[in-house]
């Protein structure tokens, strides 16, 4: 998709699909025949105009990004015949493959929406208070979205007004500080204008803004000239410690108690879940969640012929990080013998009967719709998390540790053994990063994060990142048998390993290629990043 389409797509986008909120944000109703003139008189209004900011313009990114690269480049999991995964965990992408396209375009989509809304709800002659609580969250939005164009692409082009680049969209990019400086912002308007609580089910409260900035702060803190500093920036440590320290003291999450708990659909919003994009329950193509489609081991779990997930599977790289007892495997990853309640619930559910030499996954697969009613095909209704509360004890976990080897921050280890007691694991007396790092791994394993860990890391620490991912051996297929009653995997002896062609392991896979069809609308993108200037003033009184 050319950039001018992307950017003339996400400017109509806030007309012809709009959707009204009732007492839910999923109860969505298209609306063809609202106009600029007759919208953003009511808060209603500012209500319908955000509602797509939670599904339809983050569809493309959900349906095979999220996991593909999250995942799937951090070699999480394994699926040698999906072209929507392979292609990263291989480091073989290249401008034209589909997901990364894909991708680009989404995100451009929720910026450029967002862009929409707050043009839009500025001009309203509504008052400043409640203008700024739904400009808030279009900020949110477009400060998260340019979050992973950081993390993902570097240098971007960063847009405030969408009918300036469908008038000329042959810019120029503005560099990765500017783009996470950009996001910052945004991100702190949101944490000083959102409500203290949700006013609807799913929406965003001034603690899920506080929280994505525990993560942008962390992220940001190890940015700068020398990739092998080995030091991140105190000062955005400190931020991303006090953010993550706001929401734990202040907002008003909590952990689920059963971590399995978290991925069912009847737990949709549930008291964890501080981000999530909010898929319509038999909602149309594109405000679906079509995953499980992708995920699921087979028909007799779906009951239809949307489950193509024989093959994507869990890698044995990420099988070796699993505790004995850790409880967290089970609900993320299906081996066999595993057993689940919740799917074929009319025959007493689901034993999984396979051989024990692979494990499919199990986040995001919940059955079919004689299990609930919400399930249609290829549309599982589960909320996609974008941010959850675990993530912001572990974004502490990380900050408190800083520049040290280990910390003992009473804090930390108070807040990753929550964890760990949850999946039945011993507790901890001291941390380092190591421990976090695999806490991270196995915690939100399946949930789009783990490569974004190993890019931060990368920022810093660069060469040991490249060391390690060589380390995971992408290039030999090793075959494997996995005890699910012990969580143990062993290397079986009697197949032989195969080999796999990947790509070159070097600093430039921290990097994606931009879309070929991108570079050739706008050549600009070749060419080196213009700083970009600021003029709005910094929020400086979050803290």
């Amino acid at each position: 998709m050319k950039t001018k389409k992307i950017f003339y797509t996400a400017l109509i986008i806030a007309l012809p699909f709009v959707w009204t909120s009732c007492s839910d944000i999923l109860d969505v109703e298209p609306n063809d025949v609202i106009t600029k003139e007759n919208f953003y008189k009511t808060e209603s209004d500012f209500q319908a105009a955000t509602g797509p900011l939670y599904n339809k313009v983050w569809f493309d990114f959900n349906d095979k990004f999220y996991y593909g690269l999250g995942d799937g480049r951090a070699a999480n999991m394994y699926a040698p015949f999906s072209d929507y995964v392979y292609p990263f965990t291989d480091l073989t992408e290249t401008g034209l493959t589909g997901p990364l396209v894909s991708a680009w375009a989404s995100l451009y989509n929720v910026i450029q929406q967002s862009n929409n809304v707050i043009i839009g709800i500025s001009g309203s002659s509504m008052n400043a208070t409640v203008k700024n609580k739904y400009i808030a969250e279009a900020r949110f939005m477009r400060g998260t979205a340019y979050w992973y164009l950081a993390s993902l692409w570097g240098d971007v082009i960063i847009s405030t007004d969408p009918s300036e680049l469908v008038k000329n969209p042959i810019v120029n990019k503005n560099p990765m500080k500017d783009v996470y400086e950009f996001s910052m912002r945004d991100l702190e308007f949101a944490a000083k204008y959102l409500p203290e609580t949700a006013g609807q089910a799913g929406r965003l409260t001034k603690y899920s803004a506080y929280g994505m900035l525990s993560r942008v702060y962390l992220s940001f803190s190890g940015v700068s000239d020398n990739p092998n500093s080995g030091t991140r920036n105190q000062e955005y440590l400190d931020l991303a410690k006090k953010a993550a320290e706001k929401v734990m003291s202040s907002g008003p999450y909590s952990l689920m108690a059963n971590y399995e708990d978290l991925f069912m659909i009847d737990n949709n919003n549930n008291t964890e879940s501080m981000f999530a994009l909010q898929w319509v329950p038999n909602g149309d193509y594109g405000v679906n969640n079509t995953q499980q489609a992708y995920f699921a081991l087979g028909s007799d779990i779906t009951g239809d012929d949307a489950a193509w997930g024989y093959w994507t599977r869990a890698s044995y790289n990420v099988l070796q990080e699993y505790e004995s007892k850790d409880l967290r495997r089970r609900a993320t990853f299906m081996g066999d013998n595993d057993h689940y309640a919740e799917i074929n619930k009319a025959n007493g559910g689901y034993t999984v009967d396979h051989s024990a030499d692979f494990l499919t996954i199990k986040k995001g697969v919940v059955g079919s719709t004689k299990d609930n009613s919400k399930i249609t095909r290829m549309n599982s209704a589960l909320n996609t998390y974008m941010l959850r509360l675990a993530e912001v004890y572990l974004n502490y976990a990380e900050a408190a540790l800083g520049n040290n080897a280990s910390t003992a921050d009473a804090t930390a280890i108070s807040v990753v053994n929550r964890l760990r007691t949850r999946a039945g694991l011993d507790p901890k007396t001291i941390l380092t990063y190591a421990d976090i790092i695999h806490e991270r791994r196995v915690e939100l394993c399946m949930e789009g994060q783990y490569w974004y860990d190993l890019v931060r890391r990368a920022y810093y620490k660069q060469q040991e990142v490249i060391n390690y991912i060589t380390g995971q051996n992408r290039g030999t297929v090793t075959p494997i048998l996995y005890d699910t009653a012990t969580n143990t995997v062993t290397v079986d002896a009697s197949k032989a390993t195969s080999p796999r062609a990947i790509g070159v392991i070097d600093a430039t896979i921290f990097t994606l290629p931009y879309p070929e069809s991108e570079l050739v609308q706008n050549p600009l993108l070749r060419e080196n990043p213009v700083p970009y200037q600021f003029t709005e003033e910094k929020i400086k009184d979050l803290f």
